[in-house]
């Protein structure tokens, strides 16, 4: 794992009356001037996963041995791995998670 990582490996995906078994890179960080914590990350290139975000910005919860959080899959990028964001309590471990969630 990447020191910059927060998370890296296997999740579950869940979206459009499916479950998808993917593989991450997550990180995130607390955003002093909103007060929340935001995470965010690639998923692995996957027709499946295309296929949920049908090319729109498309919400979702991921799910890591650590846990699941709502977030929004978006654009993807020239490797076709998708970007995915959320807010609050993050789908893996952090440290010191101090904020409501």
């Amino acid at each position: 794992m990447d020191e910059d990582d927060d998370y890296r490996g296997a999740a579950t995906l869940l979206g459009a009356d499916r479950e998808v078994a993917v593989e991450v890179v997550l990180r995130g960080h607390f955003q002093p001037i909103d007060g929340r914590f935001h995470w965010y990350g690639r998923i692995a290139a996957h027709p499946e996963v295309r296929e949920i975000a049908d090319g729109r910005a498309k919400e979702v919860v991921l799910r890591t041995p650590q846990g699941e959080a709502v977030g929004k899959l978006s654009d993807p990028d020239p490797w076709g791995r998708l970007r995915i964001t959320g807010t609050g309590r993050p789908p893996f471990g952090v440290e010191s998670f101090a904020v409501e969630g």
